[in-house]
């Protein structure tokens, strides 16, 4: 395809927008719910740190500038969703104030990671080795595929999908669709940045499909068991009914003594 340098930075801002509000929806049902239960904990951490892995990826390959900012703000976010918003906080019963400190904590350590990170693979790379780069990209892959394996343990668990905003995933998966597309418009065709994306895209869709999946199966199960706990009570209110109360079996035991007197 034809390069298209405003195509490219039309296609990556999408997809950076998408990046920047999808975590948006999580914080807020966690907020709103108070409780992370169903949402693993190291989804998001590990996604926050797959942010900085592509982000030195990002930065050494020089791609646009929305692209470098996604890698950023999606671990920025997902640091905000695992520290203040939602595991920490609510899931592990942390004060504010604690949870506030790990996220500075987890933020300085992994800023600090990616500038040297920056500074130790850029003369490699300089130098025609694109190996080291090529890496942080690989691991980053990885690691975005490897943070979803806790959640499916959730899912499986809980036999539905729970604690994780579907809305979340979805525009998740947009940005991911947005970005790949973007790609199809740079100079030079990036596969890492692509399989990268497109990791996001399938495995989100996962989680989607469990949830329309199972989830009116789990609904159907609790009605069920409602219905069957209500038909249980109203047996045992029957049979209750049907035994004389200790007053009613006084009543003729006190006639009978009068008469005998």
């Amino acid at each position: 395809m034809t390069a298209n340098a405003a195509a490219e930075n039309a296609l990556g801002t999408i997809g950076t927008i998408c990046w920047t509000v999808q975590l948006l929806p999580q914080v807020w049902k966690s907020w709103r719910t108070k409780s992370t239960e169903g949402l693993s904990e190291w989804l998001v951490l590990l996604w926050g740190f797959s942010g900085v892995t592509f982000a030195v990826y990002a930065i050494v390959q020089d791609l646009n500038i929305p692209l470098i900012l996604q890698p950023h703000l999606f671990g920025t976010l997902s640091y905000i969703s695992w520290a203040q918003a939602t595991c920490q906080h609510y899931g592990r019963k942390r004060s504010k104030a604690a949870s506030l400190a790990m996220y500075a904590a987890v933020m300085a350590l992994s800023a600090g990671f990616e500038v040297g990170m920056i500074f130790a693979v850029k003369p490699a790379y300089r130098s025609g080795n694109v190996r080291p780069v090529q890496f942080f990209g690989i691991f980053s892959s990885v690691l975005i595929a490897v943070a979803l394996l806790p959640q499916y343990w959730e899912i499986y668990k809980h036999k539905e999908v729970v604690g994780i905003s579907i809305v979340f995933m979805l525009v998740d998966m947009l940005g991911g669709i947005f970005s790949d597309l973007s790609l199809a418009f740079k100079q030079s065709f990036d596969v890492v940045a692509s399989v990268t994306y497109s990791l996001v895209v399938v495995m989100d869709a996962i989680v989607v499909i469990c949830a329309l999946i199972l989830n009116p199966i789990a609904r159907r199960r609790r009605k069920r068991l409602v219905e069957d706990e209500g038909m249980a009570m109203h047996s045992a209110a029957e049979r209750q009914s049907s035994y004389p109360s200790p007053v009613d079996e006084a009543v003729p035991r006190t006639a009978a003594s009068n008469r005998t007197s």
